[in-house]
């Protein structure tokens, strides 16, 4: 890797980071002994302190080892929009020496089975709007599920507008194996001693892949350590930095600038599950919100809000993101408004960020430069030759962070790697090149993914769901183009015989809508008599995407 990057490093920091050789659970240890009156999570005006949030967790780990039967390296799935209980979940997970497997909310019963089975888990909390989607797994291996009412965390009088789901009173549930989350705390189950280390497996995030089923990363608490604590190091956030957390704590990025961080700096995080403009506007007032990690269609909805100028943003000095590029002109009006926005890059397979931009020299709808000791190259795609500035090639990185491998799957890690000069690199599928300066960016994916709203939907995924529609004989999933989302998720199909004249586009989209996630069912369908294949009777999508492309 070239070191042209160097000169533009931030000044104030080393270039290597020692990274804490401790669990993540030992943060929460930490700042409740430092802080522990001070809010860690406000929800909805309800604050919850660290030291409250530290009994809490300890007692639902407490439950997790005696009632569930958890023991050391179980994977124990965590299935509910962001909330306290998502936190307190995930950190009981933790202190039960127990690997978190997030799971999208979105996924419904079908997708959710594959996590189930896959990550071998028998024990799941999940959120009582979801529970219905888990309800028909339960003896198909899972045999735990504590299902939480959001409302059990409204305890101060708000004037904030709560969604339906989130006020929605507690309901019991008589099913076998489930347990509601009040009663799994009013146990008070004191947990055993808390064994993990840092080479043990912390938690494993899902990503899907041109295979068309989702993979689970490995990835250990040293390397979650690494750039949670390189996220808070790289902006300088101290202990009195309010943050707010609008992006799913499931996905890597929200998992780590907006939750994990924050509880290794000390920091009040402010917590919205369903994205509503105003409400973020007033929390951000109300909370004199400092920093924020969001993604472009949201910044661009929060900007069109036409009231905007009656809040007062002064306190924001930092918002951040990635996923997808921010345009110009948006971060010109935060610029404006004299907020930076400074853009970074991760992926699942890196637990958040290899990249961030120097937040004192940012470039736009750039990736940034290469975080502390990772080795990022663009190297040419079949001798792994790395490339001169300007010279596309495979965006690869080695770093602390990388994880270890799929989980199960020895055939898609030892394809994910490749070794160059005694170091093993990730193989990210993005296209990229640098510039003179050594700034990365992003020119094109190698992978067939489709980005919507910053979300990464895998045609083959979708294509093998809609296959379990019984009018469908072939499907191809593409791309398109979408003022809002950037891209959007279309479907070519070919209906059986039997089904041609009785089955329209809108039935199939209301049939995908569902059976699957709200960010990855086609929101265009277009049919067809027969879909183009190759020689060997491989339907040719990139012709089809080629097409679609061209259109005006």
């Amino acid at each position: 890797m070239s070191d042209r990057h160097f000169a533009f490093w931030p000044r104030s920091l080393p270039r290597h980071m020692t990274i804490p050789e401790t669990s993540l659970f030992y943060n929460v240890e930490v700042s409740a002994r430092r802080f522990p009156h001070k809010p860690y999570l406000v929800f909805y005006d309800t604050a919850i302190g660290f030291a409250e949030f530290k009994r809490e967790a300890e007692r639902l780990a407490g439950f997790l080892q005696r009632e569930c039967g958890v023991k050391k390296g179980d994977r124990v799935l965590l299935y509910m929009q962001n909330s306290p209980q998502f936190v307190l979940g995930y950190y009981a997970i933790l202190r039960a020496d127990a690997v978190v497997v997030p799971v999208n909310p979105m996924n419904l019963a079908n997708e959710l089975r594959h996590y189930v089975k896959d990550a071998g888990a028998t024990t799941l909390f999940a959120s009582q709007e979801l529970y219905p989607q888990v309800q028909p797994l339960i003896g198909e291996g899972l045999q735990h599920v504590i299902v939480a009412a959001y409302s059990d965390y409204l305890k101060t009088p708000t004037d904030l507008r709560v969604p339906d789901f989130i006020a929605a009173p507690r309901q019991a549930i008589a099913d076998a194996g489930v347990t509601l989350w009040s009663d799994a705390l009013a146990q008070d189950i004191e947990p055993g001693p808390h064994t993990a280390g840092p080479d043990d497996l912390c938690v494993m995030p899902y990503t899907s892949g041109t295979t068309g089923h989702p993979k689970g990363c490995m990835h250990t608490h040293r390397g979650v350590m690494h750039t949670l604590v390189a996220g808070a190091q790289w902006f300088g956030i101290n202990q009195d930095a309010t943050m707010l957390a609008v992006l799913p704590f499931f996905h890597v990025t929200g998992m780590q600038g907006s939750m994990n961080g924050p509880m290794f700096s000390g920091n009040t995080v402010v917590l919205q599950p369903r994205w509503d403009r105003e409400v973020a506007a007033r929390l951000v007032e109300r909370y004199k919100v400092n920093a924020w990690t969001s993604i472009p269609t949201m910044v661009i909805d929060f900007l069109g809000n036409p009231g905007l100028g009656q809040y007062d943003l002064s306190s924001i000095f930092r918002m951040s993101g990635g996923g997808a590029a921010m345009p110009e002109a948006v971060a010109q009006r935060l610029l404006d408004m004299g907020i930076t926005y400074v853009e970074g890059y991760g992926l699942s397979e890196t637990i958040a960020p290899t990249h961030i931009n120097p937040p004192d020299r940012p470039k736009k709808q750039c990736l940034g430069i290469p975080i502390f000791d990772v080795d990022a190259r663009v190297v040419e795609l079949d001798t792994f030759r790395e490339l001169p500035p300007g010279e596309m090639g495979e965006i690869i990185v080695h770093g602390p962070q990388v994880f270890l491998g799929y989980w199960n799957n020895p055939q898609a890690t030892e394809a994910a790697f490749v070794d160059i000069d005694g170091k093993r690199f990730f193989r990210t599928g993005d296209l990229g090149m640098t510039d003179e300066d050594g700034y990365f960016f992003i020119v094109d994916r190698l992978k067939r993914m489709i980005n919507a709203s910053g979300f990464k939907v895998w045609p083959a995924e979708v294509e093998a769901l809609m296959y379990q529609n019984p009018a469908i004989q072939e499907a191809c999933i593409i791309g398109a183009k979408d003022a809002h989302r950037g891209e959007t998720v279309k479907a070519i199909v070919v209906l059986k015989e039997a089904s041609r004249g009785k089955v329209s586009e809108q039935d199939v989209i209301d049939w995908a809508g569902r059976n699957m996630a709200a960010y990855k069912y086609p929101r265009i369908v277009e049919f067809a008599d027969t879909l183009p294949k190759s020689a060997t009777g491989k339907v040719m999508w990139r012709a089809l995407q080629e097409r679609e492309v061209g259109k005006p």
